[in-house]
C-alpha cells in the first residue's frame, strides 16, 4: 500500500466521488444489464455508466479510474467488450487502519 499514491488519486473530487458512488452501486448507476449474475464480480460497474453519472467524457474518466486502479482503491475486469470497476475494499481497509494507527493521538 503506498499511502502517497492513494492520498493524491483522492485528490481530485471526481475521483473521491467515483470512490462514493461504487460503495453503493445500486444507488447510484443504472442497472449492469451486461453483468450477468454468473460473472464474479459483484459490485462492478461499467465505464460508461460512471461516465453517465459523473458527466465528463469517457477519456476523462478512463484517465481516473487508471489513476484510481494505480493506487489500488479499485480493481477491474473484463467481462466481453465491457471493463467493469468496483472498490478495492481490501485497500480500503489497510488506509483505513494506517490514518487511525499513523495519525491518530
Amino acid at each position: 500500500m503506498d499511502a502517497v499514491k492513494i492520498f493524491k488519486a483522492l485528490g481530485n473530487e471526481t475521483r473521491l466521488n467515483i470512490l462514493l458512488w461504487l460503495k453503493d452501486p445500486k444507488k447510484n448507476f443504472d442497472p449492469q444489464i451486461h453483468l450477468s449474475v454468473m460473472d464474479d464480480f459483484k459490485g462492478g460497474v461499467c465505464v460508461g455508466s460512471i461516465r453517465k453519472t459523473a458527466g465528463l467524457s469517457q477519456s476523462t474518466i478512463s484517465g481516473f479510474l487508471s489513476i484510481l486502479e494505480e493506487a489500488q482503491l479499485i480493481e477491474s475486469r473484463n467481462i466481453g467488450q465491457y471493463t467493469y470497476y468496483r472498490r478495492n475494499e481490501k485497500t480500503l481497509k489497510e488506509i483505513s487502519k494506517w490514518i487511525k494507527i499513523e495519525l491518530e493521538e
